[in-house]
């Protein structure tokens, strides 16, 4: 075998995603896998997810790689490391290629971990390039003009360590024409291993679905280290294609559609819709958008495209918070299109973040009455951490009260000095699930459940007061 691609999440390792159970493929390795295809370059792929350490480890031995492309982000960084080691002390002619959204603002330590090569950006082109270069008995490949030798130098959106010293090339251009790329090469994984999954735990099935690139909003706490602050999106045509190809292939009982905001374009939803109707195809799906992207002739597009539940981000139901943020959307406008969307029949959720700098505990009472307001049918809620490249990152850099080993830690773990401790926002977090929870579980009527739920309310405020007050 000469190339392989893989990534580093094991589901047996993330004791958090066996209690959801929501599992998707890794679609960014089979994007690079489908264009590697059509390129003529071939190669395998090894889904991590359903696997082991053990068993992988089994696999490199008996097929030996030359090549070997990995998916990289902020949760896999310290499996990756650790599977970079592996490969080195055992294959050491093995050259170690990383890509994906954790790599552009770490290149250098990943190089100084012995990875050779880090595709930055879109890896599709650079990828095929570098593999191309990287392998004798091919054909392509940058030669420098001079020596008609292979320069590395010349391939765009790569860096590597020359003699030790760090070398990053021009940006590559981004990919302008989406349409002009394959579907994700499903083929290559086992895909009724996420199947059986989603059926054995919710009763039905789904598969992930990316219509578009990039997105143009400017929310501060968000990487956008693969595809820019950009918009791109293949054609309604193209998509339709995919979920027909999709349709027959699997049949499954729904699709999740990963792009940012879903209803961004409301003439790419308009041609969306034409299209399924024209194809006479229906598949429910769920997505995610912005509040300000919709409005009552979207939500019904939306209603008769086949979805039947979308998300919608709020991240706090402070308005300040928000403008801290830079979210640049109205929380009015969202509690009135969750409560729009749900007249509609639409399932909706929305996400929550508390521990923003500047936010204070009347921002999080704000965001408790903001849910209860809104109602949505699921909300999911996390303590805010800084990723490296983002406004946020630059903004708390000076304020970090933490020291970590990059190679063993990831992002998630950085604390700064905030509001409050960070033992304040646990607390936070409770108060906030369970007087929601609680709101819900009334429902008009006081009952024992809603009672226990209030109880857990009252305590979680009660350590929210202590580490504000006599702690802090």
């Amino acid at each position: 075998m000469n190339v392989l691609l893989t990534h580093g999440y094991f589901l047996e390792e993330d004791a958090r995603e066996q209690l959801i159970m929501r599992p998707y493929p890794p679609l960014g390795i089979l994007c690079v896998s489908a264009y590697l295809e059509e390129q003529g370059i071939k190669h395998e792929v090894y889904d991590t997810t359903f696997s082991t350490k053990k068993d992988f480890k089994k696999y490199l031995h008996e097929n030996k790689p030359s090549i070997i492309g990995i998916y990289v982000n902020l949760m896999t960084k310290p499996n990756v490391l650790e599977i970079i080691q592996y490969i080195k002390t055992n294959f050491p002619q093995c050259t170690v290629i990383l890509g994906g959204p954790e790599v552009r603002y770490s290149a250098e330590n990943f190089l100084k971990h012995r990875a050779d090569y880090i595709v930055l950006g879109e890896g599709e082109e650079t990828m095929a390039e570098l593999v191309s270069s990287l392998t004798p008995a091919l054909p392509a490949g940058r030669l420098n003009p001079s020596t008609k030798e292979r320069d590395f130098s010349l391939i765009h959106g790569i860096a590597f360590l020359e003699e030790g010293t760090f070398v990053q090339t021009p940006e590559r251009e981004k990919i302008k024409d989406l349409d002009h790329l394959p579907i994700p090469n499903r083929k290559k994984i086992d895909l009724s291993l996420y199947l059986h999954a989603w059926e054995k735990h919710h009763g039905k099935n789904a598969i992930s679905v990316s219509t578009m690139r990039g997105c143009p909003y400017t929310c501060k706490w968000c990487s956008r280290a693969v595809y820019g602050l950009s918009y791109r999106r293949r054609s309604p045509e193209k998509v339709v294609e995919e979920l027909e190809w999709i349709k027959k292939e699997y049949n499954p009982d729904s699709l999740w559609f990963v792009d940012d905001v879903f209803t961004i374009s409301h003439k790419w939803m308009e041609g969306f819709q034409a299209e399924l109707k024209k194809k006479n195809l229906l598949i429910p799906y769920e997505c995610i958008t912005r509040a300000d992207r919709m409005n009552e002739e979207v939500i019904n597009m939306l209603k008769e495209t086949g979805c039947f539940r979308v998300w919608i981000g709020a991240e706090s139901g402070s308005q300040k918070v928000i403008d801290l943020m830079d979210r640049r959307v109205d929380v009015k406008q969202v509690r009135e299109m969750i409560l729009l969307t749900k007249k509609y029949g639409i399932e909706t959720g929305t996400f929550i973040m508390l521990g923003y700098p500047g936010e204070t505990e009347e921002d999080i009472e704000e965001t408790i009455q903001h849910l209860k307001q809104s109602n949505p049918d699921y909300f999911t809620i996390t303590v805010a951490y800084p990723i490296r490249g983002t406004e946020l990152y630059e903004e708390v850099e000076a304020l970090q009260t933490s020291t970590l080993d990059w190679s063993t830690t990831t992002d998630r773990q950085i604390e700064f000095k905030r509001t409050y401790s960070r033992r304040y926002y646990d607390f936070a977090l409770r108060r906030v699930i369970n007087e929601v929870n609680y709101f819900k579980c009334k429902n008009g009527h006081i009952n024992t459940a809603a009672l226990k739920l209030k109880v857990k309310s009252v305590s979680a405020k009660m350590g929210m007061w202590w580490y504000r007050v006599a702690i802090d």
